[in-house]
């Protein structure tokens, strides 16, 4: 019997296309040459072509697909660090990506201020970063660190704590890119069981992940993309299998 849904969906992703250019030229001379010589000074290519799927609230999607098939460029689209060319990627809920994880950390401030700055940039308010701050910095494991500019942080206390405060907003939807091939196995295991709890409240996720035995697990759903093109739509397991099959 099929799954019937009274909500909206929480990703509506509608003909979407995405086009980038590449220069062939390094510097202003080189333009000037090729342009003088009529040779072409970059070319572009579609990154995603036609993009059409929903996601419905407390799914969790993979999106799958080899190099250069377009998946971070999708999930960019989804968080609003990119906007399509054509088409329309629609959100409900507040969305948080862990996809730049410490993009908003500020390199001469302390980790505290740097929690309340990067937890204000992914959507909560202070009273939330109050309610959550010593969580964060538990599970970061940082705490003698805390007050310390973070430019002092090795890459591993870095990736802690900003992965800690991303994992710990008030969000409907969260994006994750390659992040849990991050840190030491302890960590990892942390934070895919966070993953998981967010996931028992029903919150909604978007995967990339190369590791394609922890994607089957983690997630219900998969979408894999080929060249820019959204080639399957189904079932985690049998997706995982088709991308095998493809890069075999």
């Amino acid at each position: 019997m099929p799954r019937i849904f009274s909500e909206p969906p929480r990703i509506v992703v509608r003909g979407v296309n995405k086009r980038f250019k590449l220069r062939h030229t390094h510097s202003l001379k080189e333009t000037a040459i090729a342009l003088i010589m009529r040779k072409p000074v970059g070319t572009s290519f579609d990154a995603l072509n036609t993009v059409d799927f929903e996601i419905r609230e407390g799914e969790s999607v993979a999106l799958l697909g080899l190099n250069g098939s377009g998946k971070s460029t999708l999930l960019k689209l989804i968080s609003g660090v990119l906007v399509p060319d054509t088409g329309e990627v629609l959100t409900r809920g507040r969305v948080a990506g862990l996809i730049e994880v410490g993009a908003g950390f500020h390199p001469d401030l302390s980790g505290r201020e740097n929690v309340y700055l990067n937890a204000a940039i992914l959507g909560m308010t202070r009273r939330e970063i109050d309610e959550r701050f010593d969580e964060i910095v538990a599970f970061s494991e940082i705490e003698k660190f805390i007050d310390t500019e973070v430019k002092h942080y090795s890459s591993g206390m870095f990736v802690r704590l900003a992965f800690a405060v991303a994992i710990h907003t008030e969000v409907d939807i969260l994006l994750v890119d390659e992040i849990l091939s991050v840190g030491d196995e302890p960590f990892q295991k942390k934070c895919l069981d966070k993953i998981r709890e967010l996931q028992s409240k029903g919150k909604t996720m978007v995967v990339v992940s190369h590791d394609l035995d922890t994607v089957a697990d983690l997630c219900q759903r998969g979408i894999v993309l080929e060249g820019g093109r959204m080639i399957f739509d189904g079932p985690s397991d049998e997706a995982v299998s088709m991308l095998r099959a493809h890069s075999a």
